[in-house]
């Protein structure tokens, strides 16, 4: 089966293509600017994208928005994690500025707990089919540890790894990741459809 995926993160697109090695994962066929993201909530934005991105293609296309959680600010950067440090200090939101923005922020804080969540939205030629959720519970160090990952994987602590994402083998962060928890619940899904499918067109030519 044929997916599109709504993203130009390479990092997000290794991970959905690790995630369905049996689906035909494609990025859009030209590029499209972006739609800009008003959303109070992943789900309010996941589904923006998607209605949005699947209006260039035929078929099923998802889009995902994601971002961190922590709680001693309130559920902040929450759906600014792309562009925390751009919203803030009217700088460029790159990996390193939203991390070091983050830091400051909790400077002096000792409750560090935080989460990441991933919201992903699939539609078909354009109109919503449902959402998919996932979240993964850690706690910000006080440093970044590890060049793997993107975002804020150096500063997540995962406590069952002992280690930050960042640190963390791609093959283990996909096995309990909040990306990876919510594309596994789609994938499923669309599993039942494709079998569904195949099916029906088996037992039509009986």
């Amino acid at each position: 089966m044929t997916v599109y995926c709504a993203t130009s993160n390479p990092g997000k697109l290794r991970e959905f293509q690790l995630a369905a090695p049996d689906f035909d994962l494609r990025q859009l066929p030209r590029p499209v600017a972006p739609p800009d993201e008003t959303g109070e909530t992943f789900e309010e934005n996941a589904i923006g994208k998607a209605e949005y991105y699947g209006g260039f293609v035929d078929g099923y296309l998802f889009a995902d928005d994601s971002g961190l959680e922590v709680d001693a600010l309130g559920g902040a950067p929450g759906v600014h994690s792309a562009r925390y440090a751009a919203s803030h200090l009217n700088g460029e939101a790159t990996d390193a500025a939203n991390n070091a923005l983050l830091l400051q922020r909790l400077n002096g804080i000792a409750n560090r707990t935080a989460r990441f969540v991933c919201v992903i939205a699939l539609v078909k030629d354009g109109k919503l089919v449902r959402t998919f959720r996932g979240a993964v519970e850690g706690r910000i160090l006080e440093a970044p540890r590890g060049s793997g990952g993107f975002g804020y994987d150096p500063l997540f602590y995962y406590e069952p790894f002992g280690c930050t994402f960042g640190e963390a083998a791609i093959g283990d962060k996909m096995l309990v990741s909040h990306r990876a928890q919510a594309l596994e619940k789609m994938f499923t899904f669309l599993r039942g459809i494709s079998a569904s499918v195949e099916t029906q067109s088996s037992s039509s030519h009986r």
